[in-house]
């Protein structure tokens, strides 16, 4: 099948998905081959899609060149999450269907970042999407592009993406994740900070409501204090640390 990526511009699946494991870094999924800096600048350059430009920065997807397959790809975290109810509405089908992409001509689209984050209860799949219409229409396709990360397609346009087990893929920075299962600890806390920082609470951390920055601090000190799974923990640091940082001066 083929699939509108963005502005007109058309891949084909293929049964050939990537390999390499998400990492679930801050705010964003990575699902890339780079373990530097420096290979993620490299990355960059010799890949062709949807990619950051000057002051643009929208998800990426990265082609190779030689054979226009998909290598690589990059997804924020939307800051606003559905409400339980609109959560609910989510299609459960059609399921995965693993296999990858292939641009069908070398030129640059532009992937919009997702706008709005639906969680299943416990946090076991986060699935991102365009916008809240999505759930008025049944999906077409989910595309497993990678291990536990699905592109979700409708009217043969992405609309979304999806991570099943986050917890799982926790990683700090150009680190693989851990291989170990994540503490229970680990899970309660990425509820938590998946709370801290999309709407509606996310709004009142930034408008310093009292409430809200005193839950803040206490996730922050939880982390700190975790001595078990400290690898996943500290990206979770990293997931709050922009706001730990913004409401410092406050308190």
């Amino acid at each position: 099948m083929k699939v509108t990526v963005g502005d007109g511009w058309t891949a084909t699946v293929t049964d050939e998905p990537l390999a390499v494991a998400p990492r679930l870094t801050g705010d964003a999924l990575h699902l890339a081959p780079y373990t530097t800096r420096e290979e993620r600048e490299r990355f960059l350059l010799d890949t062709f899609g949807s990619q950051e430009w000057l002051w643009d920065a929208p998800d990426t997807l990265g082609f190779e060149r030689a054979g226009r397959n998909l290598v690589g790809a990059e997804f924020r975290l939307p800051h606003e999450s559905a409400t339980a109810v609109e959560a609910a509405r989510l299609p459960v089908a059609p399921a995965v269907r693993p296999g990858g992409l292939r641009a069908d001509e070398e030129r640059d689209c532009r992937l919009e970042v997702t706008s709005v984050l639906c969680r299943a209860p416990g946090d076991t799949v986060l699935t991102a999407l365009r916008d809240l219409r999505v759930l008025d229409e049944p999906l077409e396709a989910r595309v497993g592009i990678g291990p536990d990360v699905a592109l979700l397609v409708q009217r043969g346009t992405v609309v979304g993406w999806s991570l099943t087990d986050p917890a799982r893929h926790l990683a700090p920075w150009f680190t693989a994740p851990d291989p170990a299962p994540p503490a229970p600890a680990t899970r309660r806390l990425l509820g938590a900070c998946l709370d801290l920082v999309t709407d509606p609470l996310l709004e009142q951390v930034q408008d310093g409501a009292p409430p809200a920055v005193t839950r803040l601090l206490e996730v922050h000190r939880a982390l700190v204090d975790q001595r078990e799974d400290r690898h996943r923990a500290e990206a979770l640091l990293a997931l709050i640390g922009n706001l730990v940082e913004d409401v410092g001066g406050r308190v």
